[in-house]
């Protein structure tokens, strides 16, 4: 399960990141509904594209610059002032219809308290922010999930790729 917010909406991010208990030094992710709009947004190179035709849609967060002329607002992370975006182009169908149907990228984070484990279930999440200052708006029943690992990180910044998370 996670989260997600208008990205162009900096309330809603922050209020993701009230939420999440999340310092804004961690970034979230950008969902975007194929590899040619996330290209609209970072500065795409051989490395990426060869981890977008692999595995995307997919279980993996691309970490890429930033474009200059992206507007400041489209930054998950605003308060860091990070010259990049971690991309994501999901293979799960409630996610890539939310994100089509609203027209634009949209900020997400998996549905944990930071620090706890992954929910995958309705009751795993209530059971999270039962005394959360801070609670998510609306939650949409996906049914329980399978158990698996958290999404891949790779950071194609630089000339080499740097895994982040495995």
């Amino acid at each position: 399960y996670g989260f997600a917010c208008d990205l162009n909406n900096l309330k809603a991010v922050s209020r993701l990141f009230a939420i999440k208990q999340r310092s804004a030094n961690q970034p979230v992710s950008a969902l975007f509904s194929s590899i040619e709009e996330a290209r609209k947004y970072v500065e795409w190179n051989d490395q990426a594209e060869q981890l977008a035709q692999e595995f995307l849609p997919g279980r993996l967060m691309i970490v890429l610059l930033r474009r200059n002329n992206t507007p400041y607002a489209l930054h998950p992370t605003p308060q860091s002032h990070s010259p990049t975006l971690g991309i994501r182009v999901s293979s799960h169908p409630i996610a890539m219809e939310l994100v089509q149907k609203f027209g634009r990228p949209i900020s997400t984070t998996s549905a944990n308290l930071h620090g706890k484990p992954s929910p995958y279930s309705i009751k795993e999440i209530l059971e999270q922010y039962k005394d959360a200052p801070e609670k998510p708006d609306l939650i949409l029943d996906s049914g329980p999930l399978p158990l698996r690992k958290p999404s891949r990180i790779i950071d194609c910044t630089g000339s080499s790729q740097t895994i982040l998370r495995a």
